[in-house]
């Protein structure tokens, strides 16, 4: 009874069922107002006939020699199913051609001496239905003698209505009946995506991020839920392999200096290093170790803030140039001794205004970068140009290169296979803290032809 399955189609049906009954009420009501007014209207225009030819008859015989027209009321009342009264005074010697008598009692005399037809519902003597009626009256010389009343039961527009009604009934279950069918079958076509939809994400739920979806076929709103639900697990799947990625490189950054550390100070502490030369060896280690710990600690503080947009930014003016000299002098000795060709094209003399701290630290990372994966004897390259309100700071390498599939999954945490070096944090902080400064940094690069990193930064 919960479920989609059921309720979809039962409001389905219920609306339906609501709005043909609505719809039968509304035409029987208005078919019994039209039968009504209908039935009133014939019975006024037979009335005014009857009354108008009563008094032609009578007008056209003079004397005793005057006849009722004996034909006319009994043929009505055999035609239409009509009852014909008369009532008032005899405008014709004896009976006036048969017709049903009717005591005065039952008319409005005062309508009638105004010469307008009167409608009315009466109960005539010795009978026990109830008749609508309508009364002419016969006038001769300016005078009203009488009036013609024709009759009919009320109970024969029951009977019409009934019958209208058994019709609307019959064919209210047959269009019913096929309303069901097709909210039964709307009803699959609808709640069958979506229940596979609700059964991938109870997988999705326990981890499980395989789950099959129907191909969309349709452009509407439940296609576009699939294709999102696709993209959703998709990208849920790959965080969760980010993830574990991301322990594991973590972990494994944190227990080679820890387990550099704890060696030396165990060889310490057993008095293994017993010379001066090789205490201050160690003491090297545990001190070089502990700032690459520190580092790894500062990299991930730093990117948890950025991502979080909680990263406070310290802005003045900042000598561009000057920035990127010192960011150049710090790889000037790896470079001579690896025989890199290490080049500069510092072209232009900016000031802008920004924190000039996470301005080195982008360069150093992009620097650091290149280093790693240029071989001995290779090229890195440092440019600065500034345009149009602007400056743009690339780092161009000859290393193997990236293909474009992997353009972006570089700038993720902790992706630096193919290299000993580095957390692989250094090209995520960087990306972030472009952003975080207002500009942003591109990657250029294709297999076999090295990488081109550019960062862009406004100058205010």
């Amino acid at each position: 009874m919960r479920s989609l399955r059921f309720r979809l189609p039962a409001v389905f049906l219920g609306g339906v069922l609501v709005a043909g009954l609505v719809t039968a009420v509304l035409a029987l009501r208005l078919f019994q107002d039209y039968s009504h007014d209908r039935t009133i209207a014939e019975l006024r225009r037979q009335a005014s006939g009857l009354a108008d030819l009563y008094a032609e008859q009578a007008l056209s015989t003079a004397g005793e020699g005057r006849r009722a027209p004996r034909f006319a009321a009994p043929i009505l009342e055999e035609a239409t199913g009509s009852r014909v009264y008369y009532s008032g005074v005899g405008i014709f010697p004896g009976d006036i051609s048969g017709l049903r008598e009717l005591g005065s009692q039952f008319l409005d005399w005062e309508t009638l001496e105004a010469g307008r037809t009167e409608t009315l519902e009466l109960q005539p003597p010795g009978s026990e239905r109830v008749y609508l009626a309508a009364a002419h009256p016969i006038t001769l010389g300016g005078e009203t003698f009488g009036a013609i009343v024709v009759a009919k039961p009320r109970a024969e527009l029951r009977e019409r209505w009934t019958v209208l009604f058994q019709r609307i009934g019959i064919a209210f279950l047959a269009g019913l009946g096929i309303a069901l069918l097709l909210v039964w079958y709307l009803g699959r076509r609808l709640t069958k995506p979506v229940l596979a939809l609700s059964r991938a994400a109870d997988e999705v739920a326990e981890r499980r991020y395989g789950a099959d979806l129907p191909e969309p076929r349709t452009g509407d709103e439940i296609a576009h839920l699939t294709v999102r639900f696709r993209e959703m697990t998709e990208r849920l799947a790959e965080a969760e392999a980010y993830e574990r990625n991301f322990l594991v490189r973590v972990s494994h950054e944190l227990r080679t200096p820890l387990t550099a550390i704890r060696g030396h100070v165990d060889a310490l502490r057993e008095g293994l290093a017993e010379d001066v030369e090789a205490r201050e060896a160690s003491l090297s280690v545990i001190r070089a170790e502990t700032d690459r710990l520190a580092r790894l600690v500062g990299d991930l503080v730093d990117l948890a803030k950025l991502e979080a947009h909680s990263f406070q930014l310290e802005e003045h003016e900042v000598e561009l140039r000057r920035l990127l000299e010192q960011a150049y002098q710090s790889f000037a000795e790896e470079a001579r001794r690896r025989e890199i060709d290490y080049r500069s094209a510092l072209r232009a003399d900016p000031v802008i205004y920004t924190d000039g701290d996470r301005v080195l630290q982008i360069v150093c990372n992009l620097l650091d970068n290149a280093f790693s994966w240029t071989p001995d004897g290779g090229t890195v390259s440092l440019a600065l140009k500034a345009q149009n309100g602007s400056v743009s700071v690339s780092v161009a390498d000859s290393g193997p290169g990236i293909a474009p599939n992997d353009h972006e999954r570089v700038f993720r945490a902790f992706v630096s296979e193919g290299t000993e070096q580095g957390t692989g944090l250094g090209l995520a902080i960087s990306r972030e803290l472009a952003q975080a400064l207002g500009g942003a940094l591109e990657l250029d690069s294709q297999v076999g032809r090295g990488s081109r990193f550019e960062l862009t930064l406004p100058v205010r």
